[in-house]
């Protein structure tokens, strides 16, 4: 079924006002009900690996902010998780995956994908059941080389753009990393499909500090085969890519025609967004996290200024990153009225 949510209709490229609201990391630590769920559950994995709650922790923000789309619970990392490496979250210190590929050579399996992974497609059943016909429901992975960071360090890192040099000193298997990682990519982003999602987003995290021919091959290129490869199945969901900090490439991005929108973080310029992207695909984002955390004037005026740059363009509000911790729900209830209101 084509999902006509006002989401999915500015997502395709419609011009509505109000603009269509969601905001990344929308269901997390900063909601109570959120932490409830997270301590009931035992492990984050745990909470990942159970339907009935992953479901009831996407719906949540949902519920509160009555908002235009949720996002399916998950982690980037489950992937690398049933390709062959060990994940674990440590309190205060994030992921961890064993053996670092650095370790010792490349070696994955996507035997496990299936079976590993299938809690995660009864979840998007069960949100796609608790949500009504006027919310859609966003699948997401992360992007190759985002993930192939994690897999080579073992955890995350200050600069992951330093990791290319893995890929200069081991260039073949780094490319027989990034290909694994689009093929099981395109075959978890199909599955979410299948369960029930209504869009899908492509998080590249870690663009940030690449060079333009090294984006642009393993970043770019990845993610224009995994869209086309979605689009020859389903061509009627969306893809929305999301390559933060990848500054004025995300111009080729929009201009890939493969993709259907392109989130925009906190770094981008709107006003040249606007004037530059806009006439190729829709856009989304922009706000500054850390704002909601202010809350008040300073972020209804970032807000207003976005709202008032896209207004006649096909735009979805969110942020340029996703919530912190620390962000006052009633921060993000103001906001949301303010745009409604808009």
């Amino acid at each position: 079924m084509d999902h006509q949510s006002a989401f999915i209709r500015a997502i395709k490229g419609e011009k509505l006002n109000p603009k269509p609201v969601w905001f990344m990391r929308q269901a997390g630590r900063y909601l109570p009900e959120y932490r409830e769920k997270r301590a009931e559950a035992g492990s984050f994995l745990d909470l990942c690996f159970n339907p009935e709650m992953a479901a009831e922790v996407t719906l949540q923000p949902i519920r509160r902010f009555d908002l235009d789309a949720a996002i399916l619970f998950a982690d980037i990392l489950l992937l690398p998780m049933f390709m062959g490496q060990e994940l674990s979250f440590e309190a205060g210190e994030g992921p961890r995956l064993k053996p670092a590929l650095q370790d010792g050579p490349v070696i994955l399996s996507h035997d496990k994908l299936h079976d590993g992974l299938s809690p995660v497609m009864e979840t998007i059943r069960l949100c796609r059941e608790g949500l009504s016909e006027d919310k859609a429901l966003i699948g997401f992975a992360g992007a190759p080389w985002t993930v192939a960071t994690y897999m080579i360090a073992g955890q995350g890192v200050k600069d992951p753009s330093a990791l290319r040099g893995y890929a200069y000193e081991n260039p073949e298997k780094f490319e027989i990393l990034i290909r694994e990682l689009e093929i099981a990519t395109i075959d978890y982003l199909r599955r979410q499909i299948k369960a029930g999602v209504n869009a899908v987003q492509l998080f590249e995290s870690w663009a940030s500090g690449l060079p333009v021919e090294f984006l642009r091959a393993f970043c770019l290129e990845p993610a224009m085969r995994i869209a086309r490869a979605l689009k020859a199945d389903f061509p009627d969901i969306p893809v929305i890519a999301f390559p933060k900090g990848a500054g004025v490439q995300l111009k080729e991005y929009a201009e890939a025609g493969i993709f259907d929108a392109v989130s925009l973080g906190t770094e981008t310029d709107p006003v040249w967004a606007s004037e530059t992207l806009s006439q190729h695909v829709s856009l989304q984002g922009g706000l500054d996290p850390l704002l909601v955390v202010q809350g008040g004037k300073p972020m209804l005026k970032a807000a207003e200024n976005l709202l008032k740059t896209f207004e006649d363009k096909a735009y979805v509000f969110n942020l340029g990153h996703g919530f912190v911790p620390q962000t006052p729900p009633d921060n993000v209830a103001e906001l949301v009225k303010f745009i409604r209101a808009f």
